[in-house]
């Protein structure tokens, strides 16, 4: 593009620009990432994450991400024909005022209204169509990292691998929020910077003059002396700020651990304040947050070498170009207009060869954020592939064991080659000293234990539930907390009220509805009254109880245990507790031995 050119013809000619400089653009973006996937630790972990998403099927609707990309980069292209127009409008605008034309000013300005006006409408769309890809890309990734989190119970088992990861909730929450907006603003950032630099640098190469330096003429000056600045300082920036990327990841990490800290404290208030543990609780709060201001502290020196550097070389670029090009200036050789067309080229071919340095530290913060992404994708599939008893489903009712052999995390046996069988309306109960077994036995037979081998038949109808000795409520109405893990809709009003009663809960019955944290609301004898409502709702083949009435008295032990003889007749229980109590509430009995021995009784018929 020549210094001056006629104005006449601008909007189909930049539509042509716009389109063949994004199709030449949409090439080398594929290129470059088909390669940085290929040959790059971070560019495979990215493809990890994004592939899925950005994959097109068979639906017209899976080639929107792919089409929304290409539209953002079609506005990329176009935010930098508009710099292009801009820089000429300048140059026509400052010539006429050091002409004294006020016509030819008045032209510029009216030039100068078209262009602002197509510039703020493509940023207002280029706003929305960003969000609007971002938001769909975070749906879609934040489903695909949930649901490979709880699939195979990874999100329990992934405690038990070589090295759980820390903070799983948080890196599902904010990273991925992270990780799509530096994706975007990187690679947005860069394709914009890489058109920019070919644009300016042609304006440049057209504005700049010979440099006589040393007894030597050097034609097109600028241009040579832009890059050669920028390259000098972009090696030097990547070398002060590599450390920013560990920096980053511990950050991220510390920050989480300290959160997850403070929520354990409000969770665990009433233990805390019952034992007097604030100044316990203090002391590893103040371990956990100085482990942050240490890191962060490393941060803010490795942060203002790095910005100390980027902004020194950006001032210093400020005036480079008039410096340069003033003596041309004074001489005659170009004009006023052309003088700072010269500085609004050299600053985008400045600001465009500085793009990766001035992105270096938020580059380090995306590899951080990819670094704990695909970590936890790592943990959830070595969590996936640990050993546990085979679980299976069979036709006719109770539970059937065979062979199961149970172990601690050392090695150590705890349960050798258990086999049992119970039929329909069989009831057995889990006796043994502390550390016999007993809650690992019940794990083992959920299937997420990762130290038990043999099997573990139950019915093909798959109706199983497990009550812990302190029930989980979940978040919301107390109907939530009754049909778990049905939802709420699995039972009506009439028949939530008439089983709270029956367990004993009548005062709850017009709180059915009420959304509130019951967790800490009800006692722990009236969370596990409300394990037993749930066998009641549910009504499961088989259910699991460990330590279930550990917080209730005898008396109601007995009536709630007789409850559901009476309204389950056909449920298999498997219980697991200390008490005598359990022994006639029960037909079988299994005492859990040291070394791994058991002893089964059963009813003689």
């Amino acid at each position: 593009m020549p210094a001056t050119f006629d104005w006449s013809n601008q909007v189909l000619d930049s539509i042509w620009w716009v389109v063949w400089v994004t199709a030449v653009s949409t090439a080398g973006f594929v290129l470059v990432a088909a390669l940085l996937m290929r040959y790059t630790s971070w560019g495979r972990q990215f493809a990890r994450l994004a592939l899925p998403f950005f994959t097109p099927a068979r639906t017209w609707r899976s080639w929107r991400p792919l089409l929304l990309v290409l539209l953002m980069l079609t506005l990329t292209v176009g935010a930098v024909r508009i710099d292009v127009l801009f820089t000429y409008q300048s140059n026509g605008l400052y010539t006429s005022l050091q002409e004294l034309d006020p016509k030819g000013f008045a032209r510029y300005i009216g030039i100068f209204a078209m262009i602002a006006t197509v510039y703020i409408a493509r940023a207002l769309f280029a706003y929305y169509i960003t969000n609007l890809f971002e938001l769909q890309w975070r749906q879609a990734l934040n489903e695909s990292l949930l649901t490979d989190w709880l699939d195979g119970q990874a999100f329990y088992r992934g405690n038990y691998t070589a090295d759980p990861v820390d903070n799983p909730d948080q890196r599902i929450q904010e990273d991925i929020t992270s990780v799509i907006d530096s994706s975007h603003d990187l690679a947005i950032g860069a394709v914009n910077s890489v058109v920019s630099l070919v644009s300016f640098t042609l304006i440049l190469w057209e504005l700049s003059g010979p440099l006589t330096l040393f007894g030597t003429e050097i034609p097109r000056a600028m241009t040579f002396i832009t890059y050669i600045y920028v390259l000098i300082a972009t090696f030097f920036a990547f070398r002060i700020g590599r450390p920013l990327v560990r920096l980053n990841f511990l950050n991220e990490r510390y920050n989480a651990s300290y959160r997850y800290a403070l929520v354990r404290t409000r969770d665990n208030a009433e233990n805390i304040a019952l034992y007097r543990g604030e100044r316990a609780e203090r002391g590893n709060l103040d371990h956990r947050f100085s482990a942050i201001i240490g890191n962060y502290w490393a941060l803010v020196f490795r942060s203002l070498k790095f910005q100390g550097f980027n902004v020194s070389v950006s001032q210093i670029s400020s005036v480079f170009a008039f410096i340069v090009q003033a003596p041309r200036f004074f001489s005659g050789a170009i004009t006023l207009g052309a003088l700072t067309q010269t500085a609004q080229a050299f600053n985008n071919v400045h600001d465009s060869l500085s793009f990766f340095r001035n992105s270096y530290d938020d580059f380090a913060s995306f590899r951080a954020t990819l670094d704990r992404l695909t970590g936890l994708l790592d943990v959830n599939a070595e969590a996936r592939a640990l050993p546990s008893a085979t679980t299976e489903e069979r036709a006719g009712d109770g539970l059937e064991i065979r062979n199961l052999t149970v172990s601690r995390p050392d090695g150590r046996t705890l349960i050798q080659d258990l086999n049992l069988q119970l039929g329909s309306g069989d009831a057995l109960v889990v006796k043994g000293s502390s550390g016999s077994g007993k809650t690992s036995l019940l794990r083992s037979l959920a299937g997420f234990w990762p130290y038990a081998t043999g099997s573990v038949h139950r019915p093909v109808d798959g109706r199983v539930l497990f009550l812990s000795q302190q029930p989980y409520l979940p978040f919301g109405t107390l109907r939530h907390a009754l049909t778990y893990p049905e939802p709420p809709e699995f039972v009506s009003t009439e028949r939530a009220q008439e089983v709270l009663r029956q367990v004993f809960l009548g005062h709850l019955v017009d709180s059915v509805d009420v959304e509130d944290t019951w967790w800490r609301i009800l006692s722990p004898g009236e969370q596990q009254r409300i394990g037993f409502a749930r066998i009641l709702i549910n009504r499961p083949s088989v259910a699991f109880l460990d330590e279930s009435t550990s917080s209730i008295d005898e008396g109601l032990e007995f009536a709630l245990y007789t409850l559901i003889r009476e309204q389950l007749p056909e449920c298999t229980l498997f219980s697991v507790g200390h008490r005598s109590t359990l022994n006639p509430l029960h037909s079988h009995h299994l005492e859990l031995l040291p070394d791994g021995q058991w002893n089964l009784e059963v009813p003689v018929h």
